[in-house]
């Protein structure tokens, strides 16, 4: 065959449309319109509607998975917030009881403080304060070690006391502190007045009261004017202990047919064993006159003669 009879044009198998970039431009133009439509005239708004119809069951199960460890997290994040949130709470609660507490003890040591400086200021005897320091080593004794001392001029036999009355007397002298000996020792004697009545006696320390807290007036007649709620007071007499200084009331007396004294039991006005701010007196014996002596007393009976 000839060539020049052969059909030159393609098949139609290799024939091609409009070109790509054609293809583009037309597409982009088109969504351009869409779009401009569907923000003026809301047009696609039924197809989308439609559409998210039929997904939301995917949704719905597609989401589920997702929602439960959503969930877990929250909660094991909750859990950890709670329970770091009771840890703070239960601090800051004890925080604060310990605060007032404090407080409290504040306000306490506040009160006795004023009362002791209204005793300081009622009293004529010249005297010091004082804080106790610690109990001492004796389980047996009922003494108190406080800091003051020698240097500080304490004297043996200074009789001390709180806010409410006679807690004891300086028994030992240190350098920098000394041992107070309370009224409460089984050693320790007081010389008292019934305030009403005003029968002396001496009152002991009882160590078979509660704690050894007590105190005993011993050697009291079965007939003597004393009862219950009689508050005895320092009688003045010993040269130790100023004269009115309230030491203990009386809470129980027995009187036997079988004995001839009163079995007499006495609460101590002083903080027997609570107390930490005390004031310490010089001894009366320091403050009264000199005992003349045996001449000049001898004298003055012979010029009264």
């Amino acid at each position: 065959m000839p060539l020049g009879t052969l059909d030159r044009t393609p098949p139609p198998f290799f024939k091609q449309g409009p070109s790509a970039l054609s293809k583009l431009m037309v597409c982009s133009a088109l969504a351009l319109f869409l779009m401009v439509a569907d923000t003026r005239f809301e047009i696609a708004k039924p197809v989308r509607s439609a559409v998210a119809g039929v997904l939301y069951p995917a949704q719905w199960l597609a989401m589920r998975p997702v929602l439960a460890v959503q969930a877990a997290t929250g909660y094991l994040q909750d859990l950890s917030s709670a329970q770091a949130g009771e840890a703070q709470a239960r601090a800051r609660l004890a925080e604060l009881a310990q605060r007032a507490y404090q407080v409290e003890q504040l306000t306490l040591e506040n009160e006795r403080l004023r009362k002791l400086l209204e005793l300081r200021e009622r009293l004529s005897t010249p005297s010091m304060a004082a804080q106790v320091l610690y109990d001492a080593a004796d389980p047996y004794t009922r003494k108190v070690v406080v800091d003051k001392g020698m240097a500080h001029g304490v004297q043996p036999g200074s009789p001390v006391t709180d806010e409410s009355g006679v807690l004891g007397q300086v028994t030992r002298v240190h350098p920098l502190v000394s041992e107070v000996t309370l009224v409460t020792d089984r050693d320790q004697a007081t010389p008292v007045l019934n305030a009403r009545s005003g029968v002396r006696s001496v009152v002991y320390g009882d160590p078979s009261g509660t704690h050894g807290g007590a105190l005993e007036l011993r050697f009291m007649p079965s007939d003597a004017d004393v009862q219950q709620g009689d508050l005895l007071t320092t009688s003045g007499v010993d040269g130790v202990y100023p004269s009115g200084l309230p030491v203990a009331r009386v809470t129980k007396v027995e009187r036997r047919a079988d004995s001839a004294f009163s079995r007499i039991s006495a609460q101590p006005e002083a903080l027997a064993a609570g107390a930490r701010h005390i004031m310490i007196l010089q001894p009366v014996a320091g403050q009264m006159p000199t005992r003349p002596s045996d001449e000049v007393a001898a004298g003055r009976r012979g010029a009264a003669r």
